[in-house]
């Protein structure tokens, strides 16, 4: 492996660190033993700027290129984003419609979707009235769908570590 620059990020399949390497695991590390590292990536990623510096946590995290560009967010050095799991809003779902329910008679099940000689179903359980034509709707007519739990919002991922190197050769600027 060649000589890193400090800095560099790397994806390693070990489960450990090499020498001269720490995992992108967001933990603290002291500046008086990492000025070099200090000096390139400052509190970017965290700790006080005095006495501690953070490493980039990438545990459970996918990295993206900084900046924007047409039609894109722009994202800034070291900004978090994104969540684990999602839970969907009725404004989020795309147009659609449910079938109302419809039966013969007004204790039965439904049956048909069809208006033609039918009414508003009535799960037997109930056996109860609907009312006049104007009150037509309640929850039983209607079927319901989903749970309002929240869905796995992560790509397709395999689990390798993301490593920095905290020694190396120094990037001079072109």
């Amino acid at each position: 492996m060649s000589e890193p620059f400090i800095a560099e990020v790397r994806i390693f399949a070990g489960n450990f660190a090499p020498r001269g390497w720490a995992f992108c695991n967001g933990q603290l590390l002291p500046i008086s033993q990492n000025t070099a590292l200090f000096s390139l990536i400052g509190t970017i990623y965290g700790g006080d700027g005095r006495s501690t510096i953070a490493l980039p946590n990438l545990q459970g995290r996918a990295p993206m290129h900084p900046g924007s560009g047409p039609g894109l967010t722009p994202r800034s050095l070291g900004q978090k984003n994104g969540a684990k799991t999602v839970t969907l809003t009725e404004n989020q779902l795309p147009a659609h419609t449910h079938q109302y329910r419809l039966s013969s008679e007004m204790a039965d099940e439904a049956g048909s979707s069809d208006p033609d000689g039918n009414s508003p179903a009535v799960p037997r359980r109930s056996r109860r009235y609907l009312g006049p034509a104007t009150n037509l709707v309640d929850g039983a007519s209607l079927t319901s769908a989903g749970g309002n739990a929240a869905h796995n919002n992560m790509q397709p991922y395999i689990g390798l570590y993301y490593i920095i190197a905290l020694q190396g050769t120094y990037p001079s600027r072109s």
